[in-house]
């Protein structure tokens, strides 16, 4: 007869914040069906510790150190395609959900909606369903035609990643350093998101993330 171990559905937490770890790990506890079977700090070590430990599931925040989030999860993906990761982040599903799900994650769920969310998210996923609003699992379900999608959702992912970090105030330079691109790259990822927002300045960039609420 099978333990009841065998029977928990087995987890990594991936984030580089100790005390929200802990806290995870705390409210997992207090379930019965759930067990942390490892914990990460950048993705390098969490794709180690897939290879090692074989877990169910994988709780990924997207703002580790090194690789963007988005990168981590299609290398995750591309290397274990079968499996399920939710995304946990502190930013509202309207500024990167619908890109995550699309990249191959199971669910997205905000950190302020975490106590309260987490082990149902868990069980969802882990029974082969998806997890995030309502809303969102609707519009990824009809994923509607460019002209039907704001500005913001014509744009490629890295290109929607340079929106990000110069709608908080990033120079190209800081950009560049950041993604590891030269300051030519970035000034034509640039051009291009002014292009497909239609917009001439960061100024609008900037005033568009804000009335959008993606900051």
């Amino acid at each position: 007869m099978p333990s009841t171990d065998s029977k928990k559905i087995k987890i990594i937490i991936a984030d580089d914040h100790p005390l929200f770890r802990r806290g995870l790990k705390h409210a997992i506890e207090e379930t019965s069906d759930i067990e942390v079977i490892g914990e990460s700090c950048n993705g390098e070590d969490l794709l180690s510790l897939i290879r090692d430990s074989k877990p169910n599931i994988i709780l990924l925040d997207i703002a580790m150190p090194g690789k963007s989030g988005l990168d981590l999860l299609k290398q995750l993906k591309n290397e274990h395609p079968k499996l399920p990761i939710l995304i946990l982040s502190v930013y509202p599903e309207e500024q990167y959900a619908i890109r995550f799900l699309k990249a191959g994650a199971s669910g997205y769920l905000t950190k302020e909606s975490v106590a309260e969310k987490l082990a149902e998210a868990i069980r969802k996923i882990a029974g082969g369903g998806k997890y995030a609003s309502t809303a969102i699992i609707e519009k990824l379900a009809f994923d509607f035609s460019d002209s039907e999608k704001l500005p913001h959702e014509t744009l490629s992912d890295r290109e929607y990643q340079v929106f990000g970090m110069i709608a908080v105030g990033k120079s190209l330079t800081e950009i560049g350093v950041e993604l590891s691109l030269s300051v030519k790259t970035i000034s034509t990822h640039r051009t291009r998101i002014l292009e497909k927002m239609k917009m001439k300045k960061n100024a609008e960039l900037i005033h568009y993330a804000i009335t959008q609420n993606l900051l």
